[in-house]
């Protein structure tokens, strides 16, 4: 479709940054004003947890009903993506995934939020966000390549029965069962009407990113890659690009998470909430680097983050994509678990 909209001089992948770079502001100033997490949803502190899942599954409920309307409109097609290839690698999905948790548990934030607090002056944010793109690239191109390869031959073989849509009922009984189990989970959330609002839009990013790439911006004769909402492999770009702008074009990956801290960055300063923070003590540093370590490799793993496997990946109705983020969820209550308990050991043994 892009050759019909009569640009000149403007290209797909030019096109696709600027339109990644709005996408990302977008949810950069939601997520800032809503404090959108998926980790604070699960294993946050008990007096957020129910109105930060109500957002967030708010969310995801906007997304699939979106993406699959633009599905049935044969806007867009999943049949060549990476979620739906019929070897699933389990082994690799189940141990990226718990490593994620881990990770998320131990950084107070999944990746998405601390791109997001990067934008509010939080260096503690930005330094996991190095480390985090640092150890995704090592996992899909450098020294961790290995283990990804080795975790992703283990895999099971689904056939043709690789999402939702390949059930009896079809994408449409699905479809409206995973939403309504997802503002099942929002319900009574105590979340604020504006939030739960806003969490709507934000959820829509996600079909919107779908149809920009998929369809709006492609291009057979310079096709891009259909992509949406996402931080392991654009995190990972955005490395590659700063340290090799010569050679590597940015793409999709570098605006969204460009728009995303300026989003935020714009959303604190206008509330007043952008403020430089640091690491606190050696302790919180350690636990920090280890935790932007195990987001990275887990999130390559797994195939995705909580929003590219999750908000993004769970719409698609794939297999794949809904098992990443079940993982996800493991391993950071067995984490928040394990902290609690040396926590508690501690303060005994203390007295």
């Amino acid at each position: 479709m892009f050759e019909e909209l009569g640009f000149e001089t403007l290209t797909p992948v030019t096109a696709s940054i600027i339109f990644a770079l709005i996408i990302g502001v977008i949810f950069g100033a939601i997520g800032q004003h809503t404090q959108f997490c998926f980790r604070r949803g699960i294993v946050g502190d008990a007096s957020e947890r129910k109105s930060a899942r109500g957002v967030w599954f708010t969310a995801l409920a906007a997304a699939i009903i979106g993406t699959q309307i633009l599905v049935a409109m044969d806007v867009i097609s999943f049949a060549d993506h990476r979620f739906f290839i019929s070897d699933i690698p389990v082994v690799a999905i189940a141990l990226g995934g718990l490593l994620f948790g881990a990770g998320m548990v131990l950084t107070r934030g999944c990746i998405s939020r601390l791109t997001v607090l990067t934008g509010t002056g939080n260096t503690r944010a930005l330094i996991v966000l190095i480390v985090f793109a640092i150890t995704a690239h090592a996992a899909l191109k450098g020294v961790f390549a290995p283990l990804r390869v080795w975790a992703g031959s283990f895999s099971v073989d689904f056939g043709d029965t690789v999402s939702f849509a390949q059930l009896p009922g079809g994408a449409t009984l699905w479809s409206i069962l995973l939403s309504a189990a997802a503002l099942s989970l929002a319900y009574k959330s105590g979340a604020k009407h504006t939030h739960l609002a806003l969490a709507v839009i934000l959820g829509l990013l996600v079909p919107l990113s779908w149809a920009g790439t998929g369809f709006i911006l492609f291009d057979e004769f310079d096709p891009i890659a259909m992509q949406s909402l996402s931080f392991t492999s654009p995190s990972a770009d955005v490395l590659f690009w700063a340290v090799a702008s010569t050679a590597i074009p940015a793409g999709f990956g570098v605006g969204l998470i460009g728009g995303v801290i300026a989003g935020s960055a714009l959303t604190a300063l206008a509330k007043g909430e952008f403020k430089w923070q640091s690491f606190e003590d050696p302790a919180q540093t350690r636990r920090y680097l280890a935790g932007a370590m195990l987001m990275g490799l887990g999130g390559v793993l797994a195939g995705g983050c909580t929003v590219g496997a999750g908000l993004g990946g769970i719409p698609t109705l794939s297999f794949a994509a809904l098992l990443a983020l079940a993982f996800i969820t493991i391993g950071a209550i067995a984490t928040r678990r394990v902290l609690q308990g040396g926590a508690s050991r501690t303060a005994s043994f203390a007295h």
